[in-house]
């Protein structure tokens, strides 16, 4: 005989379903959206038609938003993962009494909402010539994606043996050679994973983008949001699903190296 249901299970995968629902629902409103004939967004949509993709990538302001977004977004990741690893790494390995502070300090921005953000760095930048430049941008994005590469390295430097390094120094290694020829090859997964996680993040962030933005210098969500108050047309539904496709890509990207590292691991 097979135990009854339990009433809480029930209840449990009801909520989880409820939540998969109500983020998978506006994807599947906003995609056929991007392909409809009208002038206006409606759904159901009437046709079908590529013309709005064609809009966006034959309109020299939106490959310029593009663009920008792009160069932020690849720096972004460089900076935040460089900064992110050797801040993880001072973490796990280190023994310094400021630990507990280190870690507040570095997940501050997931707790800081990111309006009260954007306007202390909007302020700070216009008083140092930042404000709306390509740098000014990359700073910005590297503080709020630097707690993301900080969960991901963490844990990966946590599972790797500390005892490896220091057989490593052992034999005349200094420790950035035990780091660098040890650890790093270990924990590359991750890192390449912690790097797509800040990509995405920067590519996709509106709020410190829309004030750091100036008159020329605007990312792809600024422009989207100029768009939405002015002219809203399907451009936008269609833009929203190229980055739906580029973010499922890229986190797929990541889950293809972990598998990868996992195997190897394994087989080794």
């Amino acid at each position: 005989m097979k135990p009854p249901t339990d009433r809480g299970s029930l209840v449990l995968g009801a909520y989880v379903y409820a939540v998969l629902a109500f983020i998978i629902v506006p994807l599947v409103i906003v995609i056929p959206m991007s392909f409809s004939q009208n002038d206006y967004l409606a759904f159901p949509p009437t046709g079908f038609t590529l013309k709005w993709y064609a809009e966006y990538f034959d309109s020299r302001q939106w490959r310029a938003a593009t663009w920008l977004s792009v160069q932020v977004a690849l720096l972004t990741a460089v900076c935040a993962s460089l900064i992110g690893t050797a801040a993880t790494y001072a973490m796990v390995r280190g023994r310094s009494r400021l630990v507990t502070l280190f870690q507040i300090l570095l997940i501050g921005p997931i707790i800081v909402p990111h309006i009260a953000l954007a306007v202390g760095l909007y302020l700070f930048f216009q008083t140092i010539g930042l404000s709306g430049t390509v740098p000014g941008f990359v700073l910005a994005h590297t503080v709020l994606t630097l707690p993301f590469v900080v969960f991901t390295m963490a844990a990966a430097l946590g599972s790797v043996d500390a005892n490896l390094e220091a057989a490593a120094m052992s034999c005349g290694a200094t420790r950035f050679q035990a780091f660098r020829f040890v650890t790093l090859p270990l924990v590359l997964p991750s890192l390449a994973s912690g790097a797509l996680f800040a990509f995405i993040i920067s590519f996709d962030e509106p709020v410190v983008s829309f004030f750091l933005s100036g008159i020329r210098q605007k990312t792809l969500p600024r422009r989207m949001f100029e768009d939405i108050e002015q002219n809203l047309t399907p451009v936008i539904p269609a833009i929203a699903t190229l980055l739906i496709v580029l973010s499922i890509a890229i986190l797929l990207g990541g889950h293809a190296l972990r598998s990868r590292s996992k195997t190897q691991s394994s087989a080794g």
